[in-house]
């Protein structure tokens, strides 16, 4: 049995990475008691697929992890059983079944939706930083380095707005080689994204 979770990560949980909560979720199957099935070989691992790795500081309500089981479980009360052994911070929103053998999740990313929550601006700041998204958007490249390799930051942007409550909507390119990370954005806009709360909202998957 595939069993496929949403949940959201907050609170303090927002500075666990991704091994420890892939360690996470292994602790909190085996204190669920459900029989979670471990790969073959000499050096086995439980079969724990996470869509996609949250950098470490960032809130999310968006994040999906798919657990493989030895055997079929009931559904019925199983998410209560499942958020009565989670740690302080994590959130479950679904359980779900779905087909053992589909593709996995990291495969099907596409892209990932933001919401990053400003220190309060003036109108004459709000202003400015509306010029500077249109700017941005405007420009047919937007040249960046990362980790001393060059690339190009406006393929990745895929929308990005201000919002009327304070924040910024983004929605970045997330395949493999080819991803927007919301902190190099707010770089690029001027923003240190150590001031803002940057949560995902949204994972977009081909069908």
């Amino acid at each position: 049995m595939r069993l496929r979770i949403t949940f959201a990560k907050r609170g303090p949980l927002r500075y666990t990475g991704h091994l420890d909560l892939q360690r996470n979720w292994e602790r909190i199957i085996r204190r669920a008691g459900l029989p979670l099935a471990y790969s073959q070989g000499f050096h086995p691992h439980a079969r724990i697929q996470l869509a996609a790795a949250l950098p470490l500081g960032f809130a999310s309500r968006a994040e999906i992890v798919d657990i493989f089981l030895t055997q079929p479980v009931e559904l019925d009360h199983l998410k209560e059983k499942l958020q009565a052994v989670c740690p302080a911070g994590l959130e479950i929103l679904q359980v779900e079944a779905v087909e053992e053998n589909a593709p996995a999740l990291q495969t099907r990313l596409q892209a990932a939706e933001y919401r990053v929550t400003l220190p309060s601006l003036n109108a004459d700041a709000q202003r400015e930083l509306r010029q500077r998204i249109a700017g941005l958007l405007a420009a047919p490249s937007l040249p960046r380095q990362r980790r001393g390799k060059d690339y190009d930051l406006r393929p990745l942007i895929h929308e990005l707005r201000w919002l009327e409550d304070g924040s910024l909507f983004m929605r970045l390119s997330a395949v493999e080689g080819a991803t927007g990370r919301p902190e190099e954005v707010l770089d690029a806009l001027g923003i240190p994204w150590e001031e803002t709360l940057i949560e995902r909202i949204r994972l977009i998957f081909t069908e």
